[in-house]
C-alpha cells in the first residue's frame, strides 16, 4: 500500500553545491544532503546527481519516495516554468535540460521548477525577513544581480519565464559593456565581478595592502568575504569601490520601489552578508535620494535572514503552495 504523501523536498541547484532538504508537514527539516556541483559535467550527468542528492536526503530522513507530496527545485539561469525545462544555465553548462522528465522517472509526485533567486526571495517571504509582507522585493548582488518579488503571496513571473531581471536595467547610458551584450546595465557597474576587478587594480597599484596580501590581484580569489575583510582592515579604496557599487544598487532599488511600491526590500547574497551595514547605509541613502518623494519612508530596507537556506526552503514552500492550491500541471 502506498504511503500517504506528507513530505516535501526543496532543492537548490544554484551556487557551488547542490542542496536537497526534506520537510515534514510542519515544515521542519528532517533530512538534508549536499553534493558539490560539478560545473560543465553535462546536463545528463548533472541531473543524475540531482536525483542522487534527493535520494540521500530521503535516506537521512528515513522517508520513502512514496511519501513525497511534491518536489520544488530552484535553478540558476533561464527556466521554463511551464514545461519544467532548464533552458540555459551558463554556470552549469546546461542547455535544454528536461529536469521534470528526469525526476518523474524516479519520483512519482508533482514537480515545480523555479528560478533560484525567486526561490530565495520566496523563502525569505515565507520564513525570513519578508514574513508578513504584502509586497516583498529581494535583491541579491553576486556574480550578477538577481531579484525577485512576491505580491500577496505569489511570485511575480511571466506565463512561462521568470522576470525581475534588475541586473539588466540600464542605469548608465553608453556605460560599460554587460555580459548580456548591452551597455550600462546595473550588473555592469555593481556586480561582485566588477567590484573584484576594480579592487584587483587597486591592489596592483598599491592602494589596497590588505587585499594584496591576502588575495593578490587574481579576481578569482577576491571573493565576498575577503572584500569585507579588506574594508574592515582599512583598505579605504576597496571601501570606496564597494560603496560606489552599492550606490548603483540603490538606484535599482528606487526603480523597483517606483514600479511596485513594496513594503519590504531585502538585500541578500554573499556581498551583503560580508558588509551588511555598509550596504544598508549606501543602498538606503541612494534609494531615498532617487525614489519618488511620496514613496520615501514607505518601505523597510533590511538584510536577508535565512542565508543559504532561503532557496531550498523557498523551492519547497513554492511547490507546497501550488499543490495545496490545486495546481499540479
Amino acid at each position: 500500500m502506498k504511503d500517504r504523501p506528507d513530505h516535501w523536498v526543496g532543492f537548490d541547484l544554484g551556487g557551488t553545491k547542490m542542496v536537497a532538504a526534506v520537510f515534514d508537514e510542519d515544515f521542519r527539516v528532517v533530512g538534508r544532503s549536499k553534493k558539490k556541483a560539478r560545473g560543465f559535467e553535462g546536463a545528463r550527468a548533472g541531473m543524475d546527481r540531482v536525483i542522487g542528492t534527493i535520494e540521500s536526503a530521503l535516506e537521512e530522513a528515513n522517508v520513502s519516495p512514496d511519501r513525497l507530496a511534491c518536489i520544488g527545485l530552484g535553478a540558476p539561469g533561464e527556466v521554463d516554468l511551464k514545461s519544467g525545462v532548464i533552458l540555459h544555465a551558463p554556470n552549469l553548462g546546461w542547455d535544454d535540460a528536461d529536469i521534470r522528465s528526469a525526476l518523474k522517472k524516479r519520483f512519482d509526485c508533482p514537480f515545480f521548477l523555479i528560478n533560484d533567486v525567486d526561490s530565495g526571495v520566496y523563502g525569505e517571504y515565507r520564513f525570513g525577513a519578508g514574513k508578513g509582507g504584502r509586497t516583498v522585493v529581494g535583491i541579491f548582488p553576486g556574480t550578477g544581480i538577481g531579484a525577485g518579488a512576491v505580491y500577496r503571496g505569489n511570485l511575480i513571473t511571466g506565463k512561462r519565464a521568470s522576470g525581475m531581471e534588475i541586473g539588466h536595467i540600464q542605469v548608465m547610458p553608453s556605460g560599460p559593456l554587460c555580459g548580456c551584450g548591452q551597455r550600462g546595465c546595473l550588473e555592469s557597474v555593481s556586480s561582485r565581478l566588477v567590484i573584484a576587478s576594480a579592487a584587483a587594480a587597486a591592489a596592483y597599484r598599491g592602494d589596497a595592502p590588505y587585499l594584496m596580501e591576502h588575495a593578490g590581484t587574481d579576481i578569482r580569489q577576491i571573493r565576498s568575504g575577503v572584500l569585507g575583510d579588506a574594508v574592515a582592515a582599512g583598505d579605504t579604496v576597496v571601501e570606496s569601490i564597494v560603496r560606489d557599487a552599492a550606490g548603483w544598487i540603490g538606484k535599482g532599488v528606487a526603480t523597483l520601489v517606483n514600479l511596485l511600491v513594496p513594503d519590504i526590500v531585502i538585500l541578500g547574497g554573499g556581498l551583503v552578508e560580508s558588509m551588511p551595514d555598509l550596504f544598508l547605509e549606501e543602498v538606503g541613502r541612494t534609494a531615498d535620494d532617487t525614489v519618488m518623494r511620496g514613496y520615501r519612508g514607505s518601505y523597510t530596507l533590511c538584510t536577508a535572514e535565512l542565508g543559504d537556506d532561503a532557496a531550498v526552503m523557498g523551492a519547497a514552500a513554492w511547490a507546497q503552495a501550488h499543490v495545496k492550491g490545486g495546481d499540479t500541471k
